[in-house]
C-alpha cells in the first residue's frame, strides 16, 4: 500500500474499534475494549471528535453521528452533580474521571479530573463547532456543550499559584499538586483562560509555564521535553500551534508544533541508541507514552534484573521496560510523517494479526517478554506480550491526528472558536493564523 492508503486504514479501523467501544444507549465510550470496564470521559472527548471525523470520511451517517453526540452530552448533563461521594457525575461544572458505562454517574472512588474534563470539553466543543446545521437534534447539542462549559467553577480548582489543581475528591479533597510546567495541560490552560473570564488570571499561563525550566532539553535537538509521546499529541488534536507562539517560544525560535517534530526525532535517536537493550528497537521501530504494559514484576535479563509494570508512562529518559505503543507514532503524524509512517508500517510487518486487526491496533506490546502474568494479555510466539485490549485515550488520537494530517479538519474547526482564539490572545500567543481576522485567511472549515 501507498502510505496514503496505510494510514488511511488505519485511521478507518481504529474508527471501528471506538465505535465499538462506545455505548450506544447512553453514548459513554469505555476506557478499554474489549475488557469490560468504566467509561473514560477523556475517551469521550476523543470519540466526539472522532465522530465528526466519521462523519466527513463517510463512515457515519450525519444524522447518525449527531444522535450519538447528543445521547452522550444528555447522559452527561442529565446526571446530578454535587460534594456527595455517590450518586453523581461530578460536581461544580467538573467531572470524575471514570463514570459507570450505563448511568454516567462516579465509578469507584475516582478522582475529579482536570485535565481529563479538559479534554471532554474540548471533544464537546468540537462537535457544536461540527454540528452548526439548523436542524433540532444539531441546535440541542450547540445547547447542551454551551451549558457544559457555563456550568464549569474555574476557580474551585485553581489555587493560590494561579495554577489549576490535579484533581479534587470527596474523600481526600484537593489533591495536593497542581499542573506546572510542559505537559498534556496545555489544553486545560487555553480552555480556562478563554471560557473562564475573570474567574482565571490573565497570569496562569506564565504559572504555568514557569516550570519550562524544568523541561528543557539541549539534545538531540533544543525542544521542551516530555518523555511519554502522548504529552506532545494530546493538546495539538485541537489546537493548531503551527506558526503562532507564545513568550517562551518567541525567545527560543520555535512553535510547539516545531516542538513535538523534534521530540518525535528524539524518540527516534532513544530507540536506535537503545539504551536498555530491548529487543526490536530501531530507528523505523519505536513507541514510548502512557500504555498498557506486561505486568507488576521483575525479570532477569542480561545480566540485570529488570523492572516490568502494567499500566504506565514510558518515555525517552523516563521509565521504559521495552513495551511499545502504536499511538506513539500514529497520533504523531502530523508532526513527522515520514518517520511515524515509517514505524507503523514496520509494525504491521513484522508482527501483523498479533497486533493489528479490524479494530485496528492493539494498545501495546512488548517483544522482549516472554512470560507475564495471565491477566495482562497474552504472550504470543515471535511477538511477544501483547495487550488484549484498545484504550480509548489511545484510540481516539488516532483518528483525529491522522485526519489533521491528512485535512486539518479538526484544527480548521477549532481555529474559529472563540473559547480557543480568546485562550489563546489570553496567554500571549502572537502570529501565524491567530493574527488572521476571521475565516479570510481562507482557514475555514471542509465541510461535513
Amino acid at each position: 500500500m501507498t502510505d496514503e492508503d496505510l494510514i488511511g486504514q488505519i485511521q478507518a479501523r481504529t474508527f471501528s474499534g471506538l465505535v465499538s467501544a462506545t455505548d450506544q444507549t447512553s453514548g459513554l465510550t469505555a476506557d478499554r475494549w474489549p475488557t469490560p470496564s468504566a467509561c473514560s470521559i477523556a475517551a469521550v472527548g476523543f470519540a466526539l471528535t472522532a465522530w465528526t471525523v466519521g462523519v466527513s470520511r463517510g463512515w457515519m451517517p450525519r444524522s447518525a453521528a449527531a444522535a450519538l453526540t447528543l445521547r452522550t452530552l444528555t447522559t452527561l448533563t442529565s446526571a446530578p452533580q454535587g460534594d456527595a461521594a455517590t450518586g453523581v457525575s461530578g460536581t461544580r461544572g467538573w467531572y470524575y474521571h471514570f463514570l459507570n458505562m450505563q448511568t454516567g454517574l462516579r465509578a469507584g472512588t475516582c478522582e475529579l479530573s482536570t485535565i481529563d474534563t479538559a479534554l471532554l470539553l474540548a471533544g464537546a466543543l468540537t462537535a457544536a463547532r461540527a454540528f452548526d446545521a439548523d436542524d433540532p437534534v444539531e441546535a440541542q447539542i450547540r445547547s447542551q456543550v454551551k451549558g457544559m462549559l457555563a456550568a464549569v467553577d474555574w476557580r474551585f480548582m485553581l489555587r493560590p499559584s494561579g495554577r489549576f489543581a490535579l484533581g479534587w475528591s470527596p474523600e481526600a479533597g484537593v489533591i495536593p499538586y497542581e499542573w506546572v510546567g510542559y505537559n498534556e495541560a496545555m489544553l486545560l490552560y487555553v480552555l480556562a483562560l478563554g471560557a473562564g473570564g475573570d474567574a482565571v488570571p490573565d497570569n496562569a499561563w506564565a504559572a504555568w509555564s514557569d516550570g519550562y525550566r524544568r523541561s528543557w532539553r539541549e539534545a538531540p535537538s533544543p525542544h521542551l521535553a516530555f518523555g511519554p509521546m502522548f504529552g506532545h499529541q494530546y493538546s495539538h488534536l485541537w489546537i493548531d500551534f503551527r506558526g503562532i507562539q507564545d513568550e517562551f517560544m518567541r525567545g527560543k525560535g520555535l512553535d510547539y508544533f516545531e516542538n513535538s517534530r523534534r521530540a518525535v526525532l528524539a524518540q527516534q535517536a532513544y530507540a536506535q541508541a537503545n539504551p536498555g537493550r530491548w529487543n526490536a528497537y530501531a530507528d523505523d521501530l519505536w513507541g514510548l507514552t502512557a500504555c498498557d504494559g506486561p505486568g507488576e514484576f521483575r525479570q532477569m535479563r542480561g545480566l540485570g534484573l529488570k523492572r516490568f509494570r502494567a499500566y504506565s508512562a514510558r518515555g525517552v529518559n523516563d521509565f521504559d521496560d521495552g513495551t511499545l505503543a502504536p499511538t506513539a507514532a500514529a497520533a504523531s503524524i502530523p508532526f513527522a510523517p515520514d518517520q511515524t509512517i515509517a514505524v507503523l508500517r514496520r509494525m504491521i510487518e513484522d508482527y501483523g494479526d498479533a497486533i493489528y486487526d479490524r479494530h485496528g491496533f492493539r494498545d501495546a506490546f512488548n517483544p522482549s517478554v516472554s512470560r507475564a502474568p495471565p491477566d495482562h494479555g497474552e504472550v504470543m510466539p515471535m511477538t511477544g506480550w501483547v495487550s488484549r485490549d484498545m484504550l480509548g485515550i489511545d484510540q481516539g488520537p488516532i483518528v483525529s491526528m491522522i485526519e489533521n494530517h491528512r485535512t486539518g479538519l479538526i484544527w480548521s474547526l477549532m481555529r474559529d472558536e472563540p473559547i480557543v482564539r480568546r485562550g489563546l490572545l489570553r496567554a500571549g500567543f502572537t502570529g501565524g493564523w491567530l493574527d488572521a481576522a476571521g475565516r479570510e485567511d481562507g482557514l475555514s472549515a471542509p465541510a461535513l
